[in-house]
């Protein structure tokens, strides 16, 4: 049974940091391609950082130079590093796995599998 379970949101002012965490299940998981997205309603989804299998990162242009994605194996845990969050980081973050290279990459869908998201309000 896959499981992604996200953890580390909440509520922070702007220029706070927050680390948002990705428990994956089961742990081979983790060695496939992973990635943060995030979704404000008014918004459309938008694919944020990736890791590939190999190490291999990518950042959309909106969080470059202040988020920072990684993972530790042995825990079966990604992470996101939020600094200087702004106003518009505001959204509900999403874990996913399991994309082509490509994709992964692109960090565009379609993913295997996705977690319930957690919430980052930034004010």
């Amino acid at each position: 049974h896959v499981q992604l379970v996200e953890s580390g949101g909440g509520s922070v002012q702007a220029g706070g940091s927050l680390r948002l965490s990705c428990a994956a299940s089961p742990y081979t998981l983790i060695s496939s391609c992973m990635a943060w997205f995030r979704q404000d309603p008014e918004k459309e989804r938008e694919g944020i950082a990736s890791i590939a299998s190999d190490g291999s990162t990518t950042y959309a242009d909106s969080v470059k130079g202040r988020f920072t994605i990684s993972k530790d194996t042995a825990k079966a845990s990604l992470y996101l590093q939020m600094n200087s969050l702004k106003p518009e980081d505001t959204a509900s973050y999403y874990c996913a796995a399991g994309a082509s290279r490509r994709d992964c990459l692109s960090i565009r869908p379609p993913f295997r599998s996705w977690g319930q998201g957690t919430q980052v309000t930034v004010s």
